[in-house]
């Protein structure tokens, strides 16, 4: 799917507003079906807690699905693609037209996601977010206006339009570590180099660009970093906007989300800077080798299920995340209880 290049519009309005007011009405997690889930467990063919975090995978299914039987029969694994401006400073490995070619690999079934969504079962698209039209230079601009900002997490909105019991998000685009880099620093502070890793594996001078880039961002931008969804349109990309939209959307139709790597956590890290519990309803799938993806994940609450040093992007972790899930699932679902098996309870003294 591809998204149209927005307008720009100067006129004065408040575009935020009905972001935040969805925020402010999320529904919270059904215990209710939680009960459900611990009822059945405490019958399965197995000491009590022995499949230890699996357990409270199925529950958390549970919660955010709203039922008390889970399911995993149409999970979703969405990449969104954007291009950025910054890239002209040489803060990638890779040029800006890796960009395109890559949309072309994955059409093609080429992508290590393609692989991955096929070994597990996942259903897979790809959001074309007006990828031959870079945001702006955040060095020197907004990366897109508010109305555009908005636009597009709308856009990302309807990436469920089409129905998922469990939606994998991750990105795709040339420069966006150094965009995650600066919303980071922007959130939570400190010198640029913390934030800043080596993305695509650039060299030392490359790192060097990198930072000097967020440090001429976070200048440029100072006093309107405030608002999470400031620091979203000035800093951001439409790949991170979107997968924000995402996110949100998810949670106003009871969809748990799994989330990739470092960048795909930054339009997580915009959500929960607005409202904590705003992420109650996500798991992250991995914990990235690049830059400071371990602290932010640790800001956030959010427990890593694996960490395997990856650092591709493209939900590659969030989908080998959701082949946990499902195996966390078939053990709830289809292990027998101890009165199919006709194996002994526990002893009481």
């Amino acid at each position: 799917m591809t998204q149209t290049p927005p307008t720009h519009d100067h006129s004065d309005q408040t575009p935020f507003s009905d972001i935040r007011r969805l925020i402010a009405s999320v529904p919270g997690a059904d215990r209710d079906a939680v009960a459900m889930v611990r009822e059945r467990d405490a019958l399965l063919t197995k000491p009590a807690g022995a499949l230890g975090r699996l357990e409270n995978l199925v529950e958390w299914l549970a919660a955010w699905q709203g039922k008390g039987q889970p399911s995993l029969d149409r999970p979703l694994v969405c990449v969104f693609a954007a291009s950025h401006g910054v890239t002209k400073r040489g803060v990638s490995a890779f040029p800006a037209e890796v960009n395109r070619q890559m949309l072309d690999n994955f059409a093609a079934g080429g992508g290590a996601i393609n692989q991955l969504c096929a070994a597990y079962g996942l259903g897979f698209k790809v959001f074309d977010l007006a990828i031959d039209l870079p945001t702006g230079d955040i060095c020197e601009g907004p990366a897109f206006t508010e109305k555009e900002c908005v636009a597009t997490m709308a856009f990302g909105m309807e990436a469920i339009a089409a129905g998922t019991d469990c939606l994998g998000l991750g990105e795709m685009g040339i420069g966006n570590t150094t965009i995650a880099a600066a919303i980071y620093a922007a959130l939570y502070g400190g010198e640029a180099a913390h934030w800043v890793g080596r993305g695509t594996g650039v060299d030392a001078a490359g790192i060097e660009r990198k930072v000097a880039a967020v440090e001429a961002a976070l200048a440029f931008h100072a006093g309107h970093l405030d608002d999470p969804l400031q620091v979203l349109s000035r800093l951001g990309g439409r790949e991170i906007a979107a997968m924000a939209g995402a996110i949100l959307a998810a949670r106003m139709q009871r969809i748990p989300v799994v989330i990739d790597g470092y960048v795909a956590t930054s339009a997580a890290a915009i959500l929960h800077a607005i409202d904590p519990t705003m992420l109650d309803h996500c798991l992250a799938g991995h914990v990235s080798a690049e830059g400071a993806h371990a602290e932010v994940l640790e800001r956030l609450g959010l427990v890593p299920l694996l960490a395997l040093g990856m650092r591709l992007g493209e939900a590659s972790g969030a989908a080998l995340a959701i082949g946990l899930l499902k195996g966390a699932l078939a053990c709830h679902r289809d292990m027998a209880t101890f009165a199919q098996a006709g194996v002994s309870g526990r002893s009481e003294a």
